[in-house]
């Protein structure tokens, strides 16, 4: 006989500490890492199954980690390892029930769903319909409504402690870069947690992916978490339908971003009806959307909006190698500052190079001119000495760096 009130099942939190050392991550404010955690496996997950079973269960608070961005800071939220098995245990729960519920025009944080799903079903919307707004939430992950959103999650909730649990996450303090302790708000979701993803898509199912497909059914969109795209046929369309969103996002306690929110042609270029004047491109997952020379399948050249990698991300590449700092080490060996940055050239390659590989090239260019000016420092050479020696060594070696076997050529140094 159970004698606990809440029936979660040991196997259950167990199949979650997997999620989460698989997902890796950092220490929370108790600064316990997997490794440590792991040292006394079995004890810690039993106490937290009977600390999570008894309804004794509490979280710590949030460490809060700045991200910095192009314009300013994102603030991540840090649970510790114990609360992200927790809520990984919660969210096992859950994500098989809503994903029977989400609509398809969501992609984000959803098994079997990625960027590049969204962004090619974008880009063939585009080429069907000719205008788009490209949707901007102003800190949507900081306005999001809790009370709005445990009625989301009572609507699904199958036990009375995954809803117990979520409320106590949504209220937990947070440990802030300087050290204080905020008390829990009545708004936002902590980004980091391992169930953020699910109860934001949750959050914006019924406030706004319901709502357009009951009272906009003609309009599609693709939407991944909080990035949304909305295709109209018309100018007027996209007009009305951008004043009627604000006013269904108002009622829902969140607001648009008016600066970055835009209506953009999106039809075919060179044709009697495009608009003389206005934006002709917007950003969607990292990947540039403006008008590209394409061939049909006879061979017949037109211009029309297509995706490819944009200045954002070419930016982002550039700033993880620079917080990566093995370029700037000449203590190092050329294998070793290889072995330290492929992981990052090789998951910006195989992110960007779905769409329009070409436009990739100068930025992996630019990492070889790094690697020629790493060894101009280290060996104190000329620039000319460095181009050829590093030239020979990508004959000799043509897999030491990610990018020199991936099939895009790029002549080091420019020369």
């Amino acid at each position: 006989m159970n004698s606990k009130p809440m029936t979660i099942p040991k196997l259950l939190v167990w199949r979650a500490w997997h999620v989460v050392k698989a997902a890796n991550g950092g220490p929370g404010v108790d600064q316990v890492t997997l490794e440590l955690y792991e040292n006394d496996l079995n004890s810690n997950l039993y106490m937290l199954w009977n600390r999570m079973s008894s309804g004794t269960y509490f979280p710590s608070a949030v460490k809060q980690v700045a991200i910095p961005k192009a314009k300013g800071v994102r603030y991540l939220g840090i649970p510790t390892v114990n609360d992200r098995i927790a809520q990984t245990v919660v969210r096992l729960q859950l994500e098989d029930r809503l994903e029977k519920v989400f609509l398809p025009e969501s992609y984000g944080a959803r098994n079997g769903r990625n960027a590049h799903q969204a962004v090619r079903t974008c880009r063939e919307r585009c080429w069907k319909q000719n205008w788009v707004i490209d949707l901007d939430l102003k800190s949507f992950f900081d306005s999001i409504d809790h009370e709005l959103l445990m009625r989301a999650v009572a609507k699904h909730q199958r036990e009375p402690w995954e809803k117990l649990y979520i409320l106590r996450w949504l209220k937990a303090p947070v440990e802030l870069t300087t050290g204080e302790r905020r008390s829990g708000q009545e708004s936002g979701i902590p980004q980091g947690g391992p169930i953020s993803p699910l109860l934001s898509n949750l959050f914006l199912h019924y406030a706004l992916d319901l709502w357009l497909r009951s009272k906009y059914p003609e309009v599609t969109f693709e939407r991944y978490l909080d990035d949304v795209i909305i295709h109209c046929q018309t100018e007027r369309q996209a007009e009305t339908l951008l004043k009627q969103i604000e006013s269904r996002l108002s009622e829902v306690k969140l607001s648009l971003n008016r600066e970055k929110t835009r209506i953009v042609y999106s039809g075919k270029c060179g044709v009697p009806r495009e608009p003389k004047a206005g934006p002709r491109s917007f950003t969607f997952l990292g990947f540039e959307f403006k008008p590209r020379k394409m061939r049909t399948k006879d061979g017949k050249l037109w211009t029309g909006i297509s995706a490819g990698v944009g200045q954002r991300g070419k930016k982002k590449l550039a700033e993880n190698l620079r917080k990566n700092g093995a370029l700037r080490r000449t203590n190092l060996k050329l294998q070793e500052v290889a072995l330290s940055i492929n992981p990052i050239i090789r998951g910006w390659i195989n992110y960007f190079n779905e769409f329009r590989p070409s436009e990739m090239a100068i930025s992996l260019t630019r990492i070889d001119l790094a690697i020629t000016k790493w060894m101009r420092r280290k060996f104190k050479l000329q620039t000319r000495q460095s181009v050829q020696i590093l030239t020979r060594i990508k004959n000799q070696q043509p897999r030491l760096f990610a990018h020199w076997g991936c099939g895009h050529n790029s002549t080091i140094g420019g020369i």
